[in-house]
């Protein structure tokens, strides 16, 4: 059961909803394309997958003390769902990923919607750490990793950098990046 649960987040061009079942049939057009598997393996998932997949992960993590946070973003102009973004939160601490689909890339959606669930992660879980996992020869999610604060480790698994941004709360709750 998740401790902490995803709310809608807004930022000036998107909306952040929380990923229910029902998304897998636009989520399946969205993911569609095989080029989004280049770094990260895999294919295409079919609706029954993503039905599948999004139920266990609506349903939250089975561990204690994790929480599954996902949501879709959603472009305002036609209402079209574009990618997804998500936080496996522990400890005061998140580890974040995400996807854009083919269409919507090249307009910072990815970094809007990544910036907007940090500023949600600090000051509604108080997450203090931001983590993410970047296979190294792809510019793109580098490029939105340094954009919203990441930067690159020394830190290596399964093939991936470790980015990290450490977030410092001051005495009147406010966040400054370290």
């Amino acid at each position: 059961m998740n401790t902490i649960q995803a709310d809608i987040i807004t930022t000036p061009r998107l909306t952040l909803q929380p990923l229910a079942v029902e998304h897998a049939e636009e989520m399946a057009g969205v993911l569609g394309d095989p080029a989004l598997y280049s770094f990260i393996g895999g294919e295409p998932p079919t609706v029954s997958a993503l039905r599948a997949r999004y139920g266990r992960q609506t349903a939250g993590s089975p561990e204690p003390g994790v929480s599954w946070c996902n949501w879709v973003v959603r472009e305002p102009e036609g209402g079209r769902l574009v990618g997804t973004v998500q936080a496996t939160v522990q400890a005061g601490e998140a580890e974040v990923a995400w996807v854009v689909g083919v269409p919507w890339q090249g307009r910072g959606i990815a970094r809007e919607a990544v910036a907007g669930l940090i500023e949600w992660l600090t000051e509604h879980a108080r997450v203090g750490t931001v983590l993410a996992h970047i296979h190294p020869d792809h510019a793109a999610s580098a490029a939105v990793a340094s954009a919203v604060g990441l930067a690159p480790t020394d830190v290596w698994l399964d093939g991936e950098v470790r980015w990290r941004l450490d977030v410092r709360f001051d005495t009147t709750g406010g966040v400054t990046a370290l």
